[in-house]
């Protein structure tokens, strides 16, 4: 048995229990996933305040949909999905109303991010948060997060070439921006 094992046996366990009512052992399971659920939140919308009441809406949306969770995913992409659907059904919001549609055909094939000097951290985020929000989407949840181009479409409701070219143009500007400095 590996250590993931362990965690995914451990997480049914507490899913189990959860299901049945046991507020501690979702409790626990909030405990686990917070810390991923808010930064993937605090990625797409660039907003601590916004990422907060988005990972709070998660975990309150789990917690009533826990009976209908079937385990065909492991319980943190059911949780990331969940959290990247509330980002979304923020931003359809009637404050956020702007609609920008991208045509995917104007980039080319994928290419991948290579610097020629060290990235600080900081300067990293600082980067990833000054893209527009489709590229993103598309790197966070692809570059960041290791999802495929599908399920990362699937969960922003666009076509797997959207994606593609999103996460191309995002790979493109984070060069852009980490060569020149620019935040």
């Amino acid at each position: 048995m590996t250590s993931t094992d362990t965690v995914v046996g451990f997480d049914v366990a507490l899913i189990e229990r959860a299901r049945k009512g046991d507020s501690r052992a979702f409790e626990r399971l909030y405990r686990d996933h917070v810390g991923r659920v808010h930064g993937l939140c605090l990625r797409m919308t660039r907003n601590p305040d916004q990422a907060a009441d988005c990972a709070q809406d998660t975990f309150i949306k789990a917690w009533k949909a826990l009976p209908r969770f079937e385990a065909r995913a492991s319980f943190s992409t059911w949780l990331h999905r969940i959290a990247v659907n509330t980002v979304l059904e923020k931003r359809r919001g009637p404050a956020n109303s702007e609609l920008v549609v991208e045509d995917p055909t104007e980039y080319e094939a994928e290419t991948s991010v290579t610097l020629d000097t060290p990235v600080e951290e900081e300067e990293l985020e600082a980067a990833i948060a000054s893209l527009p929000q489709g590229a993103r989407d598309a790197l966070v949840l692809c570059g960041v997060y290791g999802y495929e181009h599908s399920e990362a479409a699937t969960m922003l409701g666009i076509a797997v070439g959207t994606c593609k070219a999103q996460l191309h143009r995002a790979r493109g500007l984070l060069r852009d921006r980490l060569e020149r400095g620019v935040r």
